[in-house]
């Protein structure tokens, strides 16, 4: 693995995900504090909290079917990388982001 190209990109990433969150929650705490309506607060908050549990199901699903295409590799014996494993990972990844969609769009 070549780590002279890793770790530039994670450095990088890390800054933009550190620069996100600290303005994200100064966003936050500038409408808390300042004269927002109670309602505007409460259904940015509910919102976020529905987006982050969004996220961790559609992040399950994907690894889960992920790993399920990783299992199916194995069982086939496909130890080298050849067209064939990649098309059953993206396969798998594909079935993961449908069947989040799937499940997020089911009424409630």
């Amino acid at each position: 693995m070549n780590f002279d190209v890793l770790v530039p990109i994670s450095l990088f990433v890390c800054i933009a995900y550190s620069i996100k969150a600290v303005v994200d929650a100064r966003v936050r705490k500038q409408l808390v504090s300042g004269n927002g309506s109670p309602e505007l607060v409460r259904g940015l908050l509910e919102g976020d909290e529905a987006n982050r549990r969004l996220s961790s199901l559609r992040w399950g699903i994907t690894l889960v079917a992920l790993g399920i295409g990783f299992g199916v590799i194995t069982a086939l014996g496909l130890d080298d990388i050849r067209p064939s494993t990649l098309a059953i990972l993206l396969v798998a990844l594909g079935l993961g982001n449908l069947a989040f969609y799937g499940i997020s769009r089911k009424p409630r």
